[in-house]
């Protein structure tokens, strides 16, 4: 049977297809942007004949109707492998639960821990030979959500870009039910880059190498870097997460070697450049394997975090007890770094903050405060830089580090800080 009889063999409406999930199925759903947002909320209107359906995903950029009210819980649960925007925003409600762990291992736990059964994925219009695309976010994962679920379910885009890469697309013939529906995909706007994002790039990129493999994460920092690294020449990309200032370098010609990533995740500009096939995507858990990061030389990793104690363990994903962000990519990256012959990974901040009263507080202090996690040990740290600095860390003992930390505080905690560093021993 040819692949255009198949297709129409399987073509349902979205009701339709949203009536094959069961109590009890444990579904993966295309994270951001590769989201099947109307077959999710088709399965949000039947919520009541369903009993203890998880539904798993990372990063929501859409407001679902199981996330706003507590009705859906114990019959659409929510879980979030990375922590964002509409999940703190509906935290409070009780459908969000959290799970942060290494993107490296995401399919490790859909499989081992969840024990996923059912894919739900956002793909492209059909190519001639019948293979649909999960774009520029689906590749991720979704490939291999495929390999071990028993029920497939895609919902067509005539939006969803068709990708090239690893594990990237799926075939007609290979799923169980297809729907469709055409929406235009979220973007993620990009924060405002502030002037301390300006003086923390303007440190660290005359550490760049021209030649370089570069990880940037996401924020503002992550745009003053990208955007500030326009003068190097023959850049390559190794990332989890291909931005807009990316493309910005691709375009300019000052990323001319191979552009390899998890997903890309932006403006529409982003959907179309990765759409046009100029970047390889391939599964998180081989991009962010540390060991194939490693074999880029001169591999540089740039990420952000919250907090920093005295010793150098580095606080990404918490306020305190309240969970904020997630591990994401960071450790994999640090590591990776590390492997690589002439690697630097970069771990970068603002020297203060100001807490719930206005007043300023530094990010760097003796103790991490009451909840607050390690996302990053001590022991994987290379350079910490806020705007006043930068401090290298790696593999030195103690006292140097404490004092090394001390030196790119705000100037206002400095003497604060070494007291309190001498009166709890960390120096003399």
């Amino acid at each position: 049977m040819k692949w255009e009889a198949i297709y129409q063999e399987k073509l349902v409406s979205v009701e339709k297809a949203a009536s094959l999930i069961e109590s009890g199925d444990t579904a993966w759903f295309g994270a951001c942007s590769s989201a099947p947002i109307q077959l999710l909320e088709a399965i949000s209107d039947r919520y009541e004949s369903l009993e203890n359906v998880d539904l798993i995903t990372a990063m929501a950029l859409y407001p679902y109707k199981f996330l706003k009210s507590k009705d859906y819980i114990g019959h659409l649960n929510f879980h979030t492998v990375f922590y964002g925007a509409f999940e703190r925003q509906f935290y409070k409600i009780g459908n969000v639960n959290v799970n942060s762990i290494h993107l490296s291992n995401i399919a490790r736990a859909l499989k081992e821990y969840y024990k996923v059964n059912t894919l739900l994925a956002d793909v492209s219009l059909p190519d001639e030979d019948g293979y649909m695309y999960y774009g520029p976010m689906g590749v991720v994962v979704n490939g291999e959500v495929a390999e071990m679920a028993t029920k497939k379910i895609v919902q067509v885009n005539k939006f969803q870009p068709k990708v090239k890469g690893v594990k990237h697309r799926i075939h007609v013939s290979e799923v169980d039910c297809i729907c469709e529906f055409d929406h235009e995909l979220p973007v993620l706007p990009q924060p405002p880059i502030s002037d301390v994002d300006r003086k923390i790039a303007d440190l660290l990129l005359p550490l760049i190498p021209d030649g370089a493999t570069i990880q940037v994460g996401l924020g503002g920092l992550a745009n003053a870097v990208g955007y500030g690294l326009e003068s190097k020449k023959n850049l390559s990309v190794h990332t989890e997460m291909f931005t807009d200032s990316m493309v910005y370098l691709a375009k300019k010609g000052v990323v001319n070697g191979k552009l390899v990533a998890a997903f890309g995740l932006g403006s529409t500009e982003l959907y179309d450049f990765v759409g046009e096939g100029k970047v390889e995507l391939a599964p998180i858990s081989y991009v962010n394997n540390p060991f194939e990061i490693g074999k880029n030389k001169d591999f540089i990793s740039i990420n952000a975090c919250l907090m920093v104690d005295l010793t150098g363990q580095v606080c990404s994903e918490s306020l305190g007890h309240f969970q904020y962000s997630s591990t994401g990519g960071q450790l994999d990256y640090v590591r990776g770094a590390s492997v690589s012959e002439g690697g630097k990974s970069f771990i970068c901040l603002s020297s203060t903050v100001k807490d719930k009263e206005g007043h300023m507080k530094s990010t760097i202090s003796v103790n991490l405060p009451e909840g607050e996690v390690v996302t990053t040990p001590r022991t994987d740290v290379m350079y910490v830089v806020t705007e006043y600095g930068i401090a290298n860390l790696y593999n030195k003992p103690l006292t140097e580090r404490v004092k090394a930390l001390i030196e790119i505080a705000h100037p206002d905690f400095r003497e604060g800080l070494m007291t309190e560093a001498k009166s709890v021993g960390l120096l003399y």
